[in-house]
């Protein structure tokens, strides 16, 4: 069996328990008598123990036990929940990220025992119960090894049931009943071990694998019911049945099998086989080399076990994702449907002249381009994740925020359902960080500033996602005090950033740009949350790897508000596409609120700048042919085809030659090509093989 077929898994389910025990502390925190919330960290945390458990991480297994043990008491009634403990249970989540961070990196979870959290959850423990800390029985407990955890379930285990050793239906062949009588020869002992998992064992196959490894580490298995391949499977109740040589004695072996969590109960006994019980004797002349063989089979598996451990060391890389089986069942329909066009094009081919229609072909074709088009809806649908994922993580951050800077304050969150790419979900949580401990740092306001001003006082941070035609938004905003323009203005002039003579032509909106410029900060004091200057440049950066965009507003004791744009995909979109010169350009469609043709003479000036009327909006013109220099003689026109675009609340108008029509493309990154130029988003192959590029028309607006 390889485990890392389950460690995925694993990994997996441990973030979501993780992620639970997180929200529901947050809960229990302020509903302290929450019994359901009680209840929802008792399961979690028992679930969590039994998963370490079976795939052997005996740290992390020893630490859930213990919360899962306060946890017990506090939902029997028997001890009350208090700010220390809630501190403690905390310090344990984070105790446990940082095994599961281990283990994806190197699938082990590391040495770090955490003694001083456990030490904590059991005076905690004892004093709830009205228990005197007894500094002995403390060390007694807190030396327990990882191993002895599982005694909980030993105990269980117990209660044998009666007639439980089925290992004596193993049927064993001649051969198989040879090598136990060679083994008694050279005292090698033969046990009929039945191991019995617990009822509510999630993995049984996981369980079997560790009991299988358990005991090939001291000897042989030469038989077992059912066959391995049916256990991998998971091809059986609660119960296995297994023959081992080996030569360690009986107790060592039951020991070691209930050592392995959630194993209920193993019947254990020697297995003694005279040679009368042969029905065919193999010939004596070969037993001595046999012996040997199985003398030095037994006594190496003990020596390689260390080995194979370091050998199982490899990280861990899980790029998963969980896909709702309606989704993979539009797919494979779809996927049927291409098959039958193809094979309707195949047909035409290969047809009899005379069936080969042009108007048949025009047919098979549209029906060709509605079939991949629904298949590329649908493989986009299957990339799709909630960004939940990522913004679950972020109210322990601004409660752990709230304790550390001394400052109360709240994170109301909107839209968690909306979906982005998996690709964009992986890194924007490091982002959505950032901006939001700059919110709480320095965007807000301390609690008696807050006061003075007759503001509540509890801060207000807001983290809302919703989806803006072919963008996802996210915006950052608070109640704080906002951004002093004229600090950032004098604190950019002092550092040589800009001029004084440029400071004063610049616009509110770029000196607010400033503070994305590398190592800009108008922090006064340095602290470990935020203010070395070392932010929003980071945050830009990023989402303009995405392929999107961000931008800051504010108001002055009002508050800030980051809003950062995403496109929902990073492979394929609608675009329009467009000649300039002898050029063609594609515009991402989502970003086009409509096409006009402008006559030349609507055109006015502001400040020198094209712009035209458009039902009452002012909207400036760009010409692309200038932008992007391209070669080739302009003609002066009556008319100018315009594609009005659009960020956010502004337009812009953007002058082509000719329009050529929607399709859909796919984006290719063209990598250093055209490294310093962020109005080109990518290329496109077309039909034709002609390469074009894509506009990143945000940077325009």
């Amino acid at each position: 069996m390889d485990v890392s077929q389950y460690l995925e898994i694993f990994i997996d389910e441990t973030k979501e328990h993780l992620q639970s025990l997180n929200q529901q502390l947050l809960v229990l925190e302020t509903e302290p008598e929450n019994s359901e919330t009680i209840n929802e960290i008792f399961r979690a945390a028992h679930s969590l123990k039994g998963m370490a458990g079976t795939m052997g991480f005996k740290r992390m297994q020893r630490l859930t036990h213990d919360m899962e043990n306060v946890f017990s008491e506090i939902r029997n009634g028997k001890m009350g929940v208090t700010a220390e403990l809630v501190d403690v249970l905390f310090k344990g989540l984070d105790a446990l990220e940082g095994y599961l961070s281990n283990i994806q990196a190197s699938a082990d979870e590391g040495t770090e025992d955490y003694e001083d959290i456990i030490e904590q959850l059991n005076d905690i423990l004892n004093i709830g119960l009205g228990k005197a800390v007894n500094k002995e029985t403390k060390t007694t407990a807190t030396t327990v090894t990882a191993g002895n955890t599982t005694a909980v379930e030993t105990v269980a285990a117990a209660e044998v049931t009666a007639g439980a050793n089925k290992y004596k239906e193993l049927p064993l062949a001649d051969y198989e009943k040879n090598a136990i009588i060679k083994a008694s020869k050279i005292g090698i002992n033969a046990y009929g071990i039945t191991v019995y998992v617990q009822e509510y064992c999630i993995l049984k196959a996981a369980r079997a694998f560790l009991v299988f490894k358990a005991l090939e580490g001291m000897g042989d298995v030469i038989k077992s019911k059912p066959e391995v391949q049916d256990i991998e499977d998971e091809k059986f109740d609660l119960d296995f049945s297994v023959v081992l040589l080996t030569k360690d004695d009986l107790e060592k072996v039951k020991k070691t099998i209930l050592n392995v969590s959630e194993i209920k109960d193993v019947y254990i006994e020697a297995i003694s086989i005279g040679e009368d019980d042969l029905t065919e004797v193999k010939e004596e002349a070969a037993a001595p080399a046999e012996e040997a063989g199985l003398r030095n089979n037994v006594q190496n598996r003990t020596a390689a076990q260390n080995p194979a451990k370091q050998q199982a060391s490899k990280p861990v890389v899980n790029r998963s994702v969980r896909v709702d089986i309606e989704k993979l069942d539009v797919l494979m329909n779809l996927v049927s449907e291409l098959i039958i066009a193809k094979n309707g094009l195949v047909s035409m081919n290969t047809s009899e002249k005379g069936a080969k229609t042009e108007s048949g072909f025009n047919e098979q074709i549209e029906y060709l381009e509605r079939v991949t088009t629904n298949l590329h809806e649908s493989v986009m649908k299957v990339r799709m994740v909630p960004i939940e994922s990522v913004l679950n993580r972020f109210p322990r951050m601004i409660r752990d925020l709230s304790k550390s800077l001394n400052k109360k304050m709240e994170l109301y969150m909107t839209g968690e359902e909306t979906e982005l790419d998996r690709t964009v979900i992986d890194e924007i949580g490091d982002p959505l960080m950032h901006l939001l401990r700059n919110a709480a740092d320095h965007g807000l306001e301390s609690n008696e500033e807050r006061v003075s001003k007759g503001k509540p006082e509890v801060g207000s941070i807001f983290l809302d996602a919703y989806q803006d035609g072919n963008n996802v938004v996210i915006e950052v905003r608070d109640d704080g005090a906002g951004i002093n323009v004229e600090k950032v203005k004098k604190k950019a002039v002092e550092k040589g950033t800009i001029t004084s003579e440029q400071a004063e032509i610049m616009s509110d909106k770029e000196i607010i740009d400033l503070l994305f410029r590398p190592s800009f900060s108008t922090a006064e004091v340095i602290t470990d949350v935020s203010g070395r200057g070392v932010g929003l440049d980071v945050v830009k950066t990023k989402i303009e790897a995405l392929g999107g965009d961000i931008e800051a507003k504010t108001k002055l004791g009002s508050g800030s508000n980051f809003i950062i744009r995403l496109p929902l995909t990073l492979a394929i979109i609608q675009a329009l596409m467009v000649e300039l010169g002898s050029e063609k350009y594609a515009i991402p469609l989502g970003s086009i609120q409509t096409i006009e043709d402008v006559a030349a003479s609507d055109i006015k000036y502001v400040h020198s700048k094209e712009v035209i009327n458009l039902r009452g909006n002012v909207i400036p013109l760009l010409r692309l042919n200038d932008i992007l220099d391209v070669p080739g003689t302009k003609t002066e026109q009556e008319n100018l085809i315009v594609v009005i675009i659009s960020k956010g609340d502004r337009l812009a108008g953007l002058v082509v030659d000719n329009l050529i029509g929607q399709q859909e493309i796919v984006i290719k990154s063209i990598g250093k090509f055209i490294n310093n130029n962020k109005i080109i988003g990518g290329a496109t192959i077309l039909g034709d093989g002609e390469v074009a590029l894509i506009l990143d028309v945000n940077t325009l607006v």
